[in-house]
């Protein structure tokens, strides 16, 4: 017998009719940073291990177009996506819960909504009508929330912000509509909200949740299913109070307790029944077991390690953990595949652009040197790149960390003493240093060359995106990789110059890896040092914690080694 839901999730091929996705909207309300993107990420995993596909996209409300002009401390990281779309940091989350490669079609904010508006009307493609909020803006959000529909099983749309902004309202909005478009029961909303503990009174208090709920449901949405961030578990009684005045089930409140690990997410939210209170929702039954066994392997890993390693992460927006999110979690994952702890310590490169970092770095089994943009910080990032180099000791360097890898080898080894980047010198206004990175002018991008000039708008116009690679054979990177060709995530404007490459060369720096017309530097090695690695792209983006990047597999393995030789 085929349930409801088969008939949907197979359309094509049993019903003759064309296959179409059910919509899950995730709101958020009392305050910001519940953990929207973690809950939505969790819910998609479990989604999968049922069998069902699945597809993420997180909707902003900020007016920017998008993420990649916003400062790290304002917004954290940019995840880039492999064709090339700058987008937020919750999209990482998707993607490590998931695999499912995000794109450009899962991001979007107010200012790309008003701007794809605006440009319609310039060109007058709404034939001189007035333009307004309802239904114009609205109408290009739906727009944008439909696409791929009829890719995939279930589509989670989180909404950014909280029930109330003002700037939020227009998306809001454009769920309602859209729900109310859509055939009945294709749609349900998932509400995010704070049940805080007062420890005067010892209680946990539902009126922040509850207002939330009559904020929503003021501006015609009805939460189907309540999920209340709490230190604890949800007490019967308190329980049974929300789903009274909040108008959903009881069993549809789920609690959102505080985690050791958000890789745990999976396992808790299942045994809060999320996901069945998802597939309850939309009258899915029966429905398949889940199979959580990838998520019970790692959360092995994560509470039974064999050992413990600590790397320093020297880099210049460390007073925000998030603004290198990619980054520490991919650390995690290569400790995840060595099953030892990585204990991360955040450095700020600028204590040693005139202090000796020996003191402060000589205790650690591994180095890594993130990106990053501008002057600030970038002597004791080369001075952090020369302590690995002459104390043997593994060290990554990301982008930025490549090149000031790069700059430390011409100025220390080949005698190029005010060997710098032409980035610094065109921040300051006037020149300084011997271009060995260079402002990247053209490059190839499948079939097209892409030509970009320093006066280019900030905005979208570096290189972004998924690019292939050649590496050398018998490279250290090409034994990681276990391939000679590797695709791998891009996001800068300044390149290591290969007019240097032959000089860098012959002082033991390899240039391991390649674009594939041989014009650009992609990773660099010293031969003679047991893990030393730079790379142009952020392999960091692409790290899973069930398929950690061999990158950073490997650098916890030689960590691991240095730990034990210590």
């Amino acid at each position: 017998m085929i349930n409801s839901f088969t008939c949907i999730k197979n359309y094509t091929d049993k019903c003759g009719v064309i296959k179409i996705a059910r919509f899950v909207f995730i709101t958020g309300g009392v305050v910001s940073s519940l953990g929207k993107g973690l809950a939505s990420a969790a819910l998609g995993a479990l989604l999968q291990s049922r069998g069902y596909s699945v597809r993420l996209r997180k909707l902003d409300p900020y007016l920017n177009v998008d993420p990649g002009t916003m400062s790290p401390f304002e917004h954290g990281e940019v995840f880039v996506t492999d064709d090339g779309a700058e987008t937020d940091l919750d999209l990482g989350h998707y993607e490590r819960f998931t695999g499912v490669a995000a794109r450009y079609t899962d991001s979007v904010s107010s200012g790309r909504i008003y701007s794809n508006v605006l440009e319609k009307e310039r060109r007058g493609d709404y034939l001189g009508k007035t333009i307004q909020v309802i239904p114009h803006v609205t109408n290009e959000i739906k727009e944008f929330i439909s696409i791929g529909e009829d890719e995939v099983d279930f589509m989670l749309c989180e909404i950014g912000g909280t029930v109330g902004d003002i700037e939020g309202l227009p998306f809001f909005e454009a769920i309602r509509q859209f729900s109310q478009d859509k055939p009945r029961g294709q749609c349900i909303f998932m509400h995010l909200t704070l049940l805080p503990f007062i420890k005067a009174s010892g209680e946990l208090k539902t009126k922040p949740t509850q207002h939330s709920v009559k904020e929503l449901r003021s501006i015609g949405i009805a939460p189907d299913i309540l999920v209340c961030r709490s230190e604890g578990s949800i007490p019967e009684k308190e329980r049974e109070k929300l789903a009274l005045f909040c108008n959903v089930r009881p069993e549809s409140v789920i609690a959102a307790q505080d985690l050791k690990s958000i890789y745990e997410a999976p396992i808790i939210y299942n045994r809060e029944g999320l996901d069945q209170a998802v597939l309850n929702a939309f009258n899915i039954a029966p429905a398949p077991k889940p199979d959580l066994s990838i998520w019970e392997d790692v959360a092995d890993r994560v509470y039974n390690p064999e050992g413990e390693v600590n790397v320093a992460i020297v880099g210049k927006y460390t007073q925000l953990e998030d603004a290198y999110k990619s980054i520490a979690e991919a650390l995690t994952h290569g400790g995840l595949a060595n099953r030892v702890k990585v204990n991360i310590e955040w450095v700020d490169a600028e204590t040693f652009d005139t202090k000796d970092p020996t003191l402060k770095l000589q205790g650690f089994n591994a180095i890594l040197v993130p990106g990053g943009f501008g002057e600030r910080g970038t002597e004791g990032k080369i001075r952090a790149a020369q302590f690995a180099r002459e104390n043997h000791i593994p060290y990554l360097g990301i982008c930025l960390g490549m090149q000031m890898a790069v700059i430390e080898a011409a100025r220390n080894v080949v005698g190029y003493k005010n060997a710098g980047s032409e980035e610094f010198d065109h921040e300051a206004g006037k020149k300084r240093f011997e271009p060995v990175v260079y402002h990247l002018k053209e490059w190839i991008q499948g079939n097209q060359t892409i030509e970009r000039s320093v006066s280019d708008d900030k905005g979208g116009t570096m290189r972004l995106g998924a690019y292939n690679a050649t590496l050398i054979n018998g490279s250290k990177v090409a034994s990681i990789y276990g391939t000679s060709q590797i695709e791998e995530r891009h996001r800068h404007r300044y390149e290591v110059d290969t007019k240097y490459q032959k000089k860098l060369e012959s002082a033991g720096l390899v240039f391991s890896g390649m674009s594939p017309d041989g014009r650009l530097p992609e990773i660099i090695e010293w031969a003679d040092h047991p893990w030393f690695i730079g790379v142009q792209f952020h392999p960091e983006l692409k790290s899973k914690p069930f398929d950690p990047h061999p990158l950073f597999r490997d650098l916890i393995g030689a960590a691991k080694k240095m730990s034990r030789l210590v």
